[in-house]
């Protein structure tokens, strides 16, 4: 028989992965998507526990989840629509330029790297025509 502790681990690895996700990515659209994970396992805390203690109270709030977060996809993507026309780019770290008047830019301990280097011997990448080596001509025979 599932219990209340089955939902309620659960409910925790979804806000746990949700957490490391939004702590750890630099790309805006997962860390919204991780966003949602943390909301999803509220909401699964909130029903289980209305559940436990045998009122609705618990399924009305996430009710409340669900349109909290219908109206912040909506708000994200037009935010994510906006801001990458304006700096071709989804990194949280390049828009420095939104932050407070006053208030230092953000620098990244760790940077991603700006330039990447395929060696010769590996595939080239999509759209680039790779090298090929000088062939013989066959001998007229």
């Amino acid at each position: 028989m599932i219990t209340l502790w089955h939902y309620l681990a659960v409910a925790a690895a979804l806000f746990g992965i949700g957490l490391v996700g939004f702590l750890t990515r630099r790309n805006m659209i997962t860390m919204f998507l991780c966003a949602e994970m943390m909301f999803q396992g509220v909401a699964i805390n909130f029903a289980a526990f209305g559940r436990y203690h045998g009122n609705l109270q618990g399924q009305a709030f996430v009710l409340f989840i669900i349109a909290v977060a219908a109206c912040e996809a909506g708000i994200a993507l037009a935010l994510f629509l906006t801001l990458y026309r304006r700096g071709r780019s989804l990194d949280a770290s390049d828009w420095q330029a939104l932050r407070e008047a006053g208030v230092p830019p953000v620098i990244d301990t760790e940077p991603l790297p700006t330039e990447v280097t395929v060696p010769d011997d590996l595939l080239a990448p999509a759209g680039v025509r790779p090298k090929t080596a000088p062939t013989e001509e066959p001998a007229n025979v």
